[in-house]
């Protein structure tokens, strides 16, 4: 029994587990076309709330490997460490005034999406991190027929070719990837196989050194964990918070650690507020870190939120979502407001967007995309706006593109791309574009890339 069929057995389970299932379906007959002449009655299930919990990261990961990635983005992949889009937010003395320029004569361009080349391996489940040379390293998860890898590859935004680079110590995916600032990128946890009934997450981490382009071990995580996020602090630490240890009928857990990139080791720091997975985390302008969302203990989706401090490394409850998001993204805006969108519910994926203010600690609901998406990407534009791209409806993978606008709180259509495509990567260039890689069709993996212009009519 291979990869996609021991996983078609699980996602089936997951979906049935709760009603109403038509909407999910629907997504499951697009993501791997083999299912839809599976019959969904009498089939076994995990037994349990335990056996719910890990049905649920079972799904998310059959889902990767189908071709839909976790999208828990701050602007950028989740957990990339500093970027050209930083995410704290400086203050106005910070940025000197300039004259406004002269408006040019030149009609504005509408934006476009272009085929780049493809990467050297198909992939989805993998991560993407802008380097500070420009380069944008690529880093595991599975290849077209369901195996892990371990192999990375530098692509070139200049060139638009891709090259291999040295390959990490363990195969992964699902992993989380940041971006240190001496320019080494940490790569931690995630899930090294796939059983007949459990994925097996790992509690090792390891750096990848661009000027060598090799990979050197560093301190294991005290635990294995997959489906966690990974923070960048303004202390330099790394909080890695949440995720699932893998195994039969394992848990989501409530820890927390964090990389001491001086030490190469990690410490406990204080436990979360809920045990979760499939969350987000974002790094707020005061210095602590949101994470909002996903699936709990024992199986439901979750609409609370918390904030960690890093000052006391305790968690603390705040506001309520106006409803649960699972597989979500999350955006740092400019003026400090978190940005959620999209995402799951019992009932399939959703086009619901919802506004967090740090100030007063609640959420208030902004406008709905036009299509309701599942493990899309989010990215912050320069010039504010949001660019939401692909992930899965209900009726399967996206081509579509949207901008959402924080003045108005309104979406607007932009550029499809060249095709459908879930699970991917999008990385914010330093000349303002966009790189879209890897993930999946309805059909298998992708090695292709494409690139977004937002022109200067966005």
């Amino acid at each position: 029994m291979n990869t996609e069929d021991r996983f078609d057995d699980l996602l089936t389970e997951r979906l049935r587990a709760d009603a109403p299932r038509e909407a999910p379906s629907r997504l499951l007959d697009a993501t791997m076309s083999r299912i839809a002449d599976t019959p969904q009655r009498g089939r076994r299930r995990l037994g349990g709330p335990a056996g719910r919990l890990f049905a649920t990261a079972a799904v998310l990961l059959l889902a990767v490997l189908a071709g839909t990635q976790l999208a828990g983005l701050i602007g950028r992949p989740a957990g990339t460490g500093p970027s050209p889009s930083a995410s704290v937010v400086p203050s106005a003395s910070a940025t000197p005034s300039s004259p406004t320029p002269a408006a040019s004569s030149s009609p504005a361009t509408a934006p476009t999406w272009t085929a780049t080349g493809s990467m050297i391996e198909a992939r989805r489940g993998h991560t993407a991190t802008l380097l500070p040379a420009g380069k944008v390293l690529i880093v595991g998860g599975a290849d077209s027929s369901g195996g892990l890898l371990a192999t990375a590859e530098l692509f070139d935004p200049i060139s638009g070719s891709s090259t291999a680079t040295g390959s990490m110590t363990t195969p992964r995916t699902i992993q989380t990837a940041t971006l240190l600032p001496d320019g080494r990128v940490l790569v931690a946890g995630g899930a090294d196989s796939i059983g007949e009934i459990s994925v097996h997450a790992v509690a090792s981490a390891e750096l990848y050194d661009p000027s060598s382009g090799s990979w050197t071990a560093t301190g294991n995580m005290i635990e294995a964990r997959t489906f966690h996020t990974a923070t960048f602090l303004p202390d330099g630490k790394v909080l890695v918070a949440g995720g699932n240890i893998g195994g039969p009928g394992s848990d989501a857990v409530a820890s927390a650690e964090l990389y001491d990139p001086s030490s190469g080791s990690w410490t406990a720091t204080g436990n979360m507020v809920e045990a979760r997975i499939n969350h987000t985390a974002t790094l707020l302008p005061d210095g602590k870190v949101l994470v909002v969302g996903g699936s709990g203990s024992q199986g439901p989706q979750l609409a609370s939120a918390e904030l960690y401090d890093p000052s006391s490394g305790s968690w603390t409850a705040t506001g309520n979502m106006n409803g649960v998001h699972n597989g979500h993204t999350a955006t740092l805006l400019p003026d400090g407001e978190v940005l959620v969108v999209g995402g799951n519910s019992s009932g399939g994926p959703l086009a619901s967007a919802e506004l967090y203010d740090p100030g007063s600690g609640s959420w208030t609901p902004t406008g709905n995309m036009i299509e309701a998406r599942i493990n899309h990407t989010a990215t912050l534009l320069p010039d504010g706006k949001v660019l939401v791209v692909g992930g899965n409806s209900s009726g399967g993978p996206l081509a579509s593109a949207e901008l959402y606008d924080p003045s108005s709180e309104s979406w607007t259509a932009t550029g499809n791309m060249n095709g459908v495509r879930a699970g991917h990567t999008a990385t914010l260039l330093p000349d303002g574009k966009v790189l879209v890689v890897g993930g999946g069709t309805s059909s298998g993996t992708l090695a292709s890339a494409e690139l977004y212009d937002p022109g200067s009519g966005s």
